[in-house]
């Protein structure tokens, strides 16, 4: 592989160059504004693509923004590889915090700061060049290649299911990869395989049909937002385990290998605290703090509002009081199951003097992808020979629906190889990228595929879902 790292080495500063071009498009999804820019990125992409030597490019329109798509398949009896990202980047908002302009890419400290670096154009661009180095010394790529590069991810993504359900022939591969996570800290390689799933509620308590005086009415009527704040409370026991019967049933436990390998992470209780000014960590009894973050499910309270809560006193008993509860769940549960077992408790628990009302907003299903598997195994390897150390294991407490999306329609599942870093400000001012770790990610990406074509096509395959 000498020739392609060193073709690296010595096209460094045109990558820069480049993703500095990329990033200077302002392709805020969210804003209509900025819908000219939206375009514009996409037609940078395909373009680019088009010059590596991808073939069959597309900018597809959806109802929104569009997709782009290409794809090179002459790797004969190799397997196929579906590379997905996003080029929609946040709004800047607040402007004045940015050390510098965010849309002009500013190296500082070894670190890219603009909007877009980690999230997810900067990622993203690491398997282009990558891509580049093996067409400019090899002639041709080791495995198949096909790119999802959607302008949505920011706002949800709308349009990508249905794009997706839709085109099942055209993105069938053996593996997804996924580049638009964090590595666990500075200067350790990781590999993510597991993501929790996520159940969002809302509560609603009605006590009296008006709002009350509390001087006239005060001790003949149950206070709404007291009723409510004894249900939230009671939802957890002592020992911070959720008291929803039947919450845990379908909870899989983490194998001794999983904890072993969380262990090995450098992680400091006492400094994860101090980081988050909390004196005391909190969570269920029985599981340290990052098995309680990746691999056990929780329920947390988001927002609760009832009464008055203006300047000033208002004596007033409100007539409601409503919360929104997440619940983040993990492999084998069943985020529409958890629901019915939420709503079941809440109205057998709530008072008699109250009237509940329960709605499910949204959900989406834990993903994970065993660490012996094919796909994974091959990321390791790459690491292992770009960051020159072993890499270790991680999870990811947070959801990325289109990873069940994906495994559910096409049967395939992902690989999630993050090059950002957890401080890396990728929805705030001065979002960074690494250039350690930027540099680092091509040669990672080179070693992937080269792993990767020492396998058959075939071997990721799953049964699609049904649905």
């Amino acid at each position: 592989m000498n020739p392609f790292l060193e073709f690296i080495e010595v096209n460094k500063n045109r990558y820069m160059d480049e993703l500095k071009e990329l990033i200077a498009i302002p392709s805020i999804s969210t804003n209509p504004e900025n819908t000219g820019d939206i375009q514009r990125c996409a037609q940078w992409l395909a373009n680019h693509l088009q010059g590596l030597g991808i073939e069959h490019v597309q900018v597809i329109p959806t109802e929104k923004h569009p997709i782009v798509y290409g794809d090179w398949l002459h790797a004969d009896g190799k397997p196929t590889v579906l590379i997905y990202g996003h080029y929609d980047v946040q709004p800047v908002d607040p402007i004045e915090l940015w050390t510098s302009p965010p849309f002009e890419a500013t190296v500082r400290e070894g670190n890219l700061y603009a909007r877009g670096t980690a999230d997810d154009k900067g990622q993203i661009f690491i398997h282009l060049k990558a891509i580049e180095a093996y067409f400019k010394n090899a002639g041709s790529l080791p495995i198949n290649i096909k790119f999802l590069i959607e302008g949505e991810e920011e706002i949800g993504s709308p349009n990508l299911e249905i794009f997706v359900k839709k085109n099942s022939d055209l993105l069938a591969a053996d593996i997804v990869l996924i580049s638009d996570s964090a590595m666990f800290a500075r200067g350790v390689p990781s590999i993510c395989y597991g993501l929790r799933g996520l159940t969002y509620m809302e509560v609603e308590l009605t006590g009296p049909n008006r709002d009350l005086h509390s001087g006239s009415f005060g001790g003949s009527v149950h206070n709404p937002i007291q009723a409510l704040s004894e249900i939230i409370a009671s939802l957890h026991d002592k020992k911070g385990r959720v008291t929803i019967p039947g919450f845990y049933d379908d909870v899989r436990s983490l194998s001794k290998k999983e904890r072993a390998a969380f262990k090995k992470l450098p992680f400091k209780e006492k400094d994860y605290a101090n980081d988050l000014g909390v004196k005391q960590l909190y969570g269920e009894k029985g599981y340290t703090t990052l098995e309680r973050l990746w691999a056990r499910p929780t329920l947390e309270c988001n927002g609760i509002w009832g009464g008055f809560t203006g300047d000033g006193a208002k004596t007033v008993i409100p007539s409601k009081a409503a919360a929104k509860i997440s619940m983040r769940l993990v492999p084998d549960q069943d985020p529409d199951r958890i629901a019915k077992l939420f709503e079941k408790h809440i109205k057998k628990i709530a008072p008699r003097s109250t009237t509940v009302v329960v709605k499910s907003i949204h959900g989406g299903k834990p993903a994970i992808t065993p660490i012996e598997s094919p796909g994974v195994r091959a990321a390791i390897v790459a690491l292992k020979k770009a960051f020159g150390k072993d890499p270790l294991y991680q999870r990811e407490g947070g959801s990325i629906p289109i990873v069940v999306q994906f495994e559910e329609i096409l049967g395939i599942s992902t690989v999630l190889l993050g090059f950002g870093l957890p401080d890396e400000n990728s929805h705030s001012p001065n979002e960074f990228l690494n250039l350690e770790n930027f540099y680092g990610g091509i040669k990672t990406s080179l070693f992937f595929m080269e792993e990767l074509s020492h396998l058959q096509a075939g071997f990721g395959k799953k049964k699609r879902s049904e649905k």
